[in-house]
């Protein structure tokens, strides 16, 4: 099996882009989304992954301007013209140097060790390729957000910014839910869509900083873990309990328990940090910035590889934009709910 250094890591990813661009006619047909301002291609075959790119994305309605559009295959050996994974062949890895290598020859990527799982992406041509030792050979939080990092790299080359933070709004004005697993993030997501507020995603969203500060929907998966599953009455409202996913979580979708159809964008009037109270009733006091900046940043920079020093400055520029308040959490979904309802009117007002 071939090894890869980081002398070599760009003739490689090139190589792997060309394989792929020559095995295009050995798929089924593609798959295209459209997300906002951005049409996505996929190229992948039938299977778990391709399941999972049918049902993970809320799809955008018709942007003002005309989207562009970008191209991802997901490949693997038995597909012709496609090669078995390369190793790492270096002493050491950092996911810094191999991102500063790719960047240094005007690309992106990221490999997962364990599966020798490679993502190389081509910002100026808009082409990217994932490839798998088999069709089924990525890792376990692939399908919840799928083709996450190819997002991240196309819009961060236009200035905007995959973020790790829930939402939830009203009248299109909307608050970021910043925190770190366990905060209740997700909770308060659900919480609130069931008791009529509206959300644009629960665990990564678009955010854009021109003009303002606006949130869009990318992913519509939803997950919850089966304390709170149970206690916001999920398995009746939907119907069905949802397998555990690797997290020991159930995921299901916004549109699940959506009041309404999923908003194109929230106008988001101020930065929020959920954590578990230790009352019934729910509370919402101002924070300093710094604590919001630490909320935000470091889940949303170390999740997305590559572009680091620019996430930082994102971050930086979004704390400095918006109010910064913490959340602490009551303990009856309808009461969270009316907290946060009652904050967005006092703010957007």
């Amino acid at each position: 099996m071939p090894r890869v250094t980081l002398e070599t890591l760009p003739d490689y990813a090139r190589y792997l882009i060309t394989a792929a661009e020559g095995a295009a006619a050995h798929y089924p047909a593609p798959l295209t989304v459209r997300l906002p301002r951005l049409q996505l291609t996929a190229h992948v075959a039938p299977g778990v992954l391709a399941d999972a790119l049918g049902h993970a994305f809320v799809e955008a309605a018709d942007d003002q301007t005309e989207p562009s559009a970008c191209r991802i295959f997901t490949v693997h050996p038995g597909i012709d013209g496609i090669p078995e994974p390369a190793r790492w062949g270096d002493a050491h890895f950092t996911e810094y140097g191999f991102a500063e290598r790719l960047a240094g020859d005007g690309l992106r990527g990221h490999y997962f060790h364990d599966l020798d799982f490679w993502q190389v992406y081509d910002p100026e041509r808009r082409i990217g390729v994932q490839l798998m030792a088999s069709a089924d050979a990525f890792p376990p939080w692939e399908p919840t957000a799928p083709l996450r990092a190819f997002l991240h790299w196309e819009y961060a080359a236009r200035g905007m910014r995959l973020t790790h933070a829930g939402t939830l709004g009203a009248n299109g004005k909307g608050v970021l839910l910043a925190g770190a697993g366990g905060a209740g993030k997700s909770g308060t997501v659900a919480a609130g869509l069931l008791n009529g507020l509206d959300s644009v995603g629960d665990d990564y969203v678009l955010i854009d900083l021109a003009g303002g500060v606006t949130a869009r929907p990318l992913f519509s998966t939803l997950k919850q873990d089966a304390r709170g599953f149970a206690r916001l009455g999920l398995k009746q409202r939907l119907g069905v309990e949802s397998p555990l996913n690797w997290q020991g979580k159930h995921t299901f979708h916004i549109v699940d328990i959506a009041p309404r159809p999923v908003p194109p964008a929230l106008d988001i009037v101020a930065l929020v940090v959920p954590h578990i109270g230790g009352g019934e009733a729910s509370s919402i006091v101002p924070v300093p910035r710094r604590d919001a900046m630490i909320a935000l940043a470091p889940s949303g920079i170390m999740q997305m590889p590559g572009e680091r020093e620019s996430g930082f400055r994102f971050f930086g520029d979004l704390t400095r934009l918006l109010p910064s308040y913490r959340l602490s959490l009551g303990t009856h979904p309808e009461e969270i709910a009316g907290t946060i309802a009652d904050f967005l009117t006092r703010v957007a007002s």
